[in-house]
């Protein structure tokens, strides 16, 4: 298979004769910048060799604006930006898609000259939010900014990839060849080029990035800075690692789905006799499994993947708990046979969604690799822990079957009906070698772009530790790490998560700590930091009580962390307060007390304190 390395400076043209009716866009390397870095470039073509007019129509058909329109108290306008397919040849023959983006502001404030906030949604494969009135982290950031809601390429309103239109490419082959032009590295080009033609004069624009959203943004500070104003990270700080990081990140991950499962069935003990149930009559059912809605295959391997929606987001516990509520048919005569409900058929395959959706299943694994195949990572890991997640095996062992988390494994293509059809290509995308980087690390060691970041500690999608080993290698990044939210924490705490990121960037909130960078020997390590910190604020601080005490009297505990306090120190130094939760399934192992009165009864009162 033929290797198209971008995001290096020779994969881009120089200046030539110019192609006509093709847009003049600015080169966005630095010249100053290292041979070592690399920079995203996009083909600078001299506006000299234009007229005029021509290069109006030429900017009038990379892009076109819409009329304003309104939701409540919000005002909103559609965007859509002919790009190339491949940001590396951008001849005039070259194939282009289209890449949609949605303006927002307040309403009765579409003239202000607000600075701009590209918002990247989490992902792969899903488009940017709908808003349907002014709330959340949107309302908050309306009041300062002009929202850009990005269906990054292949979602949304941008030359959508579905199972259907992705028929018209008749061959695995091509449909490879076609998908791998999907990744982070194209979707920053694109954020690139929508900012030359949408920001006047072409100033940096703030990123907010939400889970893959903020691997995108990150891939954005390594390949282009210049275009970078600031940067806010929700849940997004990726694995850095130089070939492909699936493995090393499912192994993490596991581990921290097996613990959302035990919180889960310590919720609602009664759903373990309810699975065993429903495992076994799929089991036992002809086939192994029965017949979905849409065509799919419900089997006791499918039916584990409710996790992924289910265990990690706020609100997840609940929603899977009142699912397994109506999973059977009532008996309305009796002696008639027991089956699984429509509804319960018809839901399983809403809360999965990878047959809308096929993005994600076919590129999810590729998203950690760089220049190494993923060759079935999740798979391939499960494997190493089969015995603890066999649905069968827990059955027979009287142990509670455990749902997996944001796995893509090889049978879904197999039991999903929509997708049958595009197994040979997503085995040969699990096999592709010649991936291009997606991050810069020396870039990053060097980064001067203002970055903060909210990092979940009980985050089922990104790893707490491996997004700590992330952030030491961001200059100057500020984190907020919280146990108050789960992995979608923007979506849930209102405007808190936005409002508190953009604190840490203004100086209006407190700075416990930057990550150092390690260059040499002479930095202190991480551990020694955070050690000296905590010791700072708890010498005369004393543990929490444990157990069921502690449960008594903190039930209403919500804690946020906003220093860095690992989990080895928490718990050391504030025991293990089995037991105190709160919804969505959290279950707070160490709460770190400062030893005040005050600050105590803050907690409890459901205030959250700095340091």
């Amino acid at each position: 298979m033929a290797v198209a390395v971008v995001a290096i400076r020779s994969a881009f043209p120089t200046a030539a004769a110019a192609p006509p009716l093709r847009p003049a866009i600015l080169g966005v390397a630095r010249a100053a910048a290292s041979s070592r870095r690399r920079r995203i470039l996009l083909p600078a073509w001299p506006v000299a060799a234009m007229s005029s007019s021509s290069s109006s129509s030429a900017a009038a058909a990379a892009h076109k604006a819409g009329a304003w329109y309104a939701v409540p108290d919000l005002s909103l306008r559609d965007h859509r930006f002919a790009v190339p397919l491949d940001h590396s040849s951008p001849s005039p023959s070259a194939p282009t898609i289209t890449v949609f983006a949605r303006e927002v502001v307040a309403a009765g404030k579409e003239d202000l000259p607000f600075p701009y906030l590209l918002f990247l949604q989490g992902g792969p494969g899903f488009e940017s939010p709908r808003p349907t009135e002014a709330s959340g982290w949107m309302k908050k950031a309306c009041e300062e900014y002009r929202v850009v809601l990005l269906d990054q390429r292949g979602t949304g309103l941008s030359t959508p990839l579905t199972t259907s239109s992705l028929s018209q490419i008749t061959s695995a082959a091509e449909q490879v060849e076609y998908l791998k032009h999907f990744r982070a590295d194209s979707i920053v080009k694109d954020a690139e080029f929508i900012r030359l033609h949408l920001v006047p004069d072409a100033k940096p624009w703030t990123v907010l990035g939400q889970s893959y959203g903020g691997f995108c943004a990150v891939t954005y500070l390594s390949f282009a800075p210049e275009g970078l104003k600031s940067v806010l990270l929700t849940g997004g700080l990726p694995p850095l690692g130089s070939a492909c990081t699936a493995d090393t990140v499912y192994r993490a991950c596991f581990k921290q789905v097996q613990q959302q499962n035990e919180k889960y069935y310590e919720r609602y003990p009664q759903d373990i006799q309810v699975i065993h149930e429903l495992v076994r009559y799929l089991n036992e059912s002809e086939g192994g499994g029965v017949s979905l809605p849409s065509g799919g295959r419900l089997t006791p391997k499918m039916l584990q993947c409710l996790g992924l929606s289910g265990l990690g987001s706020g609100g997840g516990f609940e929603r899977l708990h009142y699912l397994f509520e109506r999973v059977w048919d009532p008996i309305l005569v009796p002696g008639a046979k027991k089956t699984i409900s429509y509804y319960f058929l018809k839901e399983f395959e809403r809360w999965l969604g990878f047959d809308q959706n096929p993005l994600y299943a076919l590129l999810h694994e590729s998203i950690y690799c760089q220049g190494s195949p993923s060759k079935w990572s999740a798979h391939k890991i499960g494997s190493e822990c089969e015995s603890l997640f066999d649905p069968i095996k827990a059955i027979k062992e009287g142990r509670p079957v455990y749902f997996t988390g944001e796995m893509v494994f090889p049978c879904i293509f197999d039991e999903i009906h929509a997708l049958r059809p595009l197994k040979e290509t997503a085995h040969m995308l699990a096999h592709k070698e010649d991936w291009p980087p997606l991050y810069d690390v020396n870039v990053l060691n060097n980064n001067k772009v203002p970055v903060a970041a909210a990092v979940y500690y009980e985050d089922m999608y990104v790893n707490f530790n491996i997004a700590k080993e992330t952030a030491s290698q961001i200059a100057g990044i500020r984190l907020w790490i919280t146990n108050e939210y789960m992995h979608s924490g923007i979506r849930d705490g209102g405007s808190h998560v936005f409002d508190h990121l953009m604190g840490l960037l203004n100086g209006k909130k407190p700075l416990q700590l930057k990550l150092p960078i390690y260059r040499d020997d002479r930095n202190p390590s991480l551990s020694d930091i955070w050690s000296k910190k905590v010791e700072a604020h708890t010498e005369k601080a004393r543990p929490m009580e444990k157990g069921r005490e502690a449960q008594a009297s903190f039930k209403a505990v919500r804690v946020s962390m906003f220093g860095l306090v690992p989990p080895r120190l928490s718990r050391e130094m504030c025991g293990r307060s089995a037991g105190i939760k709160r919804g969505g399934g959290r279950t707070f192992e160490g709460i770190f007390a400062l030893g005040a009165m005050t600050q105590l009864m803050r907690l409890y009162r459901g205030a959250s304190i700095a340091g």
